[in-house]
């Protein structure tokens, strides 16, 4: 393969945009639902279907394959050094019962069109290029969520991840095996230049704003929480109003706390009481018990915590005003990631090059770079979703979009891979 690297020649390389658009939908035909979307669950036989097609590509693209203890795939295209860091891009390939055609699998495909691209072009990187597939970013069958990214960088240990068991019983090592995709390659997260990740935005800021590229600033903490409100179930007609122990009536006191917590620390704050069981759930009966979920998400730690007392605070006080216990537990921690300055810097640059609408965001959902931000230097990139909808059959992007982020992704791998 000749060298024809060269400042003008890199400025002015471009994707192939057809064969990224067949290979996605190529992807999503496996799995396919009727609505139009993708049913392609982790460690299935359609996920190994999935596997198999991007190992065949990275392969046909000259691509290296290792695959490590949890299924995490590596498609490595060499350098002229290679023993330089490697400059990797991926996402996920596993989606939601009901899922669509881009979550994950667009950052995929992308970096492998970049690899391809360069093929066509015969460029050879200083550094050599990676695509990772990690294994069940979703969580829709095993726990926790963003398994191989946090196995990966050892948030996880491998023998745990390997024991998750799904509702009948199988294990993630079963499932493994059982695809044939337990691997036992070791590959070191600390021997990583940088890490880029290309996503649909997953929500309707870039849309809102007709602009094509999200530059990712970080990705919001998280805080989640099991909360219990029991009261007493009491008769609904003989029971006067102040004499009752209503745990509903409480409930919704502090849903409407969480909300009102979230808006006062906008734009960056979020809010939601995604969940709730209200018991015995009977017409002329009092509540006497809820169970509910919050989700709390804002982009620095003080919000978070601010957001926490404020909501234990409210626990208190409607536990004595509504004559209830409420206990609440939080379940998750997710810090709040900040991603690479320069990096970002460099998406921000590709966009503008290429004459791209371009807007600094923060998003708001977990991905498999919010891990590998704490092992390597990472940014992720954004495109405009149809509705800002995912995680939903319906779920829709625009070719010229694709297109358009998986150039950015080619000019930053190659800006920093060259150097």
């Amino acid at each position: 393969m000749p060298n024809t690297n060269s400042e003008s020649a890199l400025a002015t390389l471009r994707i192939n945009k057809q064969r990224l658009w067949d290979s996605l939908m190529g992807l999503a035909s496996i799995g396919a639902t009727p609505k139009g979307g993708v049913c392609r669950i982790a460690l299935t036989d359609l996920d190994r279907q999935g596997r198999d097609f991007f190992v065949k590509q990275a392969r046909q693209a000259g691509c290296s394959i290792r695959v490590d203890a949890v299924g995490n795939i590596f498609a490595r295209r060499s350098g002229q050094n290679n023993d330089l860091p490697v400059v990797m891009t991926g996402s996920h390939i596993d989606t939601q019962p009901t899922g669509g055609k881009f979550d994950g699998n667009y950052g995929v495909l992308a970096g492998l069109e970049v690899m391809q691209t360069l093929n066509d072009a015969g460029i050879v990187t200083q550094a050599p290029l990676e695509v990772a597939v990690w294994t069940n970013e979703e969580g829709s069958r095993f726990v926790p969520v963003m398994m191989g990214s946090g196995a990966f960088v050892r948030e996880f240990t491998t023998d745990y991840v390997l024991g998750q068991t799904d509702k009948e019983g199988v294990t993630v090592g079963q499932a493994l095996t059982q695809i044939g995709y337990a691997g036992a390659d070791q590959i070191d997260p600390k021997h990583i230049a940088a890490y880029f990740e290309a996503h649909i935005e997953q929500g309707p800021v870039l849309e809102a704003n007709e602009t094509t590229i999200g530059v990712v600033l970080g990705a919001l903490g998280q805080r989640w929480y099991d909360i219990v409100v029991t009261g007493m179930e009491a008769h609904a007609g003989p029971t006067p109003m102040a004499l009752r122990k209503d745990a509903l009536l409480a409930a919704a006191a502090l849903v409407q706390t969480v909300n009102d917590s979230a808006m006062r620390y906008a734009p960056h704050a979020r809010g939601t009481v995604g969940m709730m069981d209200v018991y015995p759930n009977s017409r002329n009966v009092i509540p006497g018990h809820v169970s509910m979920s919050v989700d709390f998400r804002a982009d620095n730690d003080k919000t978070l915590l601010d957001m926490d007392a404020e909501l234990r605070a409210a626990a208190n006080a409607l536990s004595q005003s509504h004559r209830v216990s409420i206990e609440v537990k939080q379940v998750v921690y997710f810090p709040p990631q900040a991603f690479a300055p320069k990096l970002v810097d460099a998406i921000r640059k590709g966009a503008r090059a290429l004459d791209l609408s371009e807007m600094d965001i923060v998003s708001g959902a977990g991905h498999d770079a919010v891990y590998l931000a704490r092992v390597a230097p990472t940014a992720m990139i954004f495109i405009p979703c149809k509705d800002g909808i995912s995680h939903n059959e319906i779920e829709d992007a625009l070719p010229e979009h694709i297109e358009a982020g998986c150039n950015v992704l080619l000019q930053a791998m190659l800006n920093t891979a060259c150097i």
